[in-house]
């Protein structure tokens, strides 16, 4: 299946050191689908550096592109998830990508699954999946151990048996990510797992794809401080789901 309209979707905050090899992958990823109409949605949480300037001009330099492009900008740091929910709720197109600013994930990843025919259904979600055996990962062994565990919990908390809940890389049909994220409460990290519950609640399956994904520096993860943050939030959605 071909994919004639896409949205993509980067929130992001205080985002200055790492902007632009976002604007080199847009060009290049652009440049091999040409037939693709794009547009990018570019949310800002809240940001106290220059990344929305950065963004500002790079719109500027693109507009003989024929590509369309958003800057959203948020008043408050609210959280990824509430980044998210405004990104999408402006995007027009067809098919919605989430991603992260930092390019962990290229977007010509999207091109690798058109490829090898891994998207065939307009009624599913596709989740980059870092845990799965084709997929290559270059990480910190930290991460690794802290995402194997957070795995166990979410099982054995929430009853998800996927492999990666939190790669931020993830495509949605559009009437789908609007239905999600219309609905969608969590505003902080743990956001993904409550797509994840919406989705199964509202009856979308979800489909795991492998991707090529490389620890980027300069992350604004506290393992310590986010890591409880995001245990209260599980506790939370248990109840909300009622699990």
């Amino acid at each position: 299946m071909k994919i004639k309209n896409l949205s993509v979707v980067f929130p992001f905050f205080n985002e200055s050191l790492r902007v632009n090899e976002c604007f080199k992958n847009i060009q290049n990823f652009n440049r091999k689908n040409k037939l693709i109409n794009c547009e990018y949605v570019f949310v800002d949480d809240g940001s106290t550096d220059n990344t929305s300037n950065k963004i500002i001009n790079f719109i500027k330099s693109q507009k003989k592109k024929k590509k369309k492009f958003k800057l959203i900008r948020l008043n408050k740091n609210s959280g990824k998830g509430e980044a998210l929910k405004k990104g999408i709720r402006s995007c027009n197109n067809d098919w919605i990508l989430t991603s992260d600013i930092d390019m962990s994930v290229s977007l010509i990843q999207l091109n690798i699954w058109f490829k090898k025919k891994d998207i065939l259904e307009n009624e599913k979600i596709y989740f980059g999946s870092r845990n799965l055996s084709q997929s290559k990962v270059i990480y910190k062994i930290h991460r690794k151990i802290i995402g194997f565990f957070f795995n166990l919990i979410i099982n054995f908390l929430l009853g998800i048996n996927l492999k990666d809940t939190q790669c931020g890389f993830k495509l949605y049909p559009k009437k789908i990510a609007k239905k999600i994220f219309s609905r969608l409460k969590e505003k902080g990290f743990a956001h993904d797992i409550e797509i994840v519950l919406l989705a199964k609640k509202l009856g979308f399956n979800i489909k795991e794809l492998p991707v090529k994904w490389k620890h980027k520096n300069n992350g604004k993860i506290n393992l310590i401080k986010d890591s409880l943050k995001i245990f209260w939030s599980l506790v939370k959605l248990k109840r909300q789901f009622n699990l």
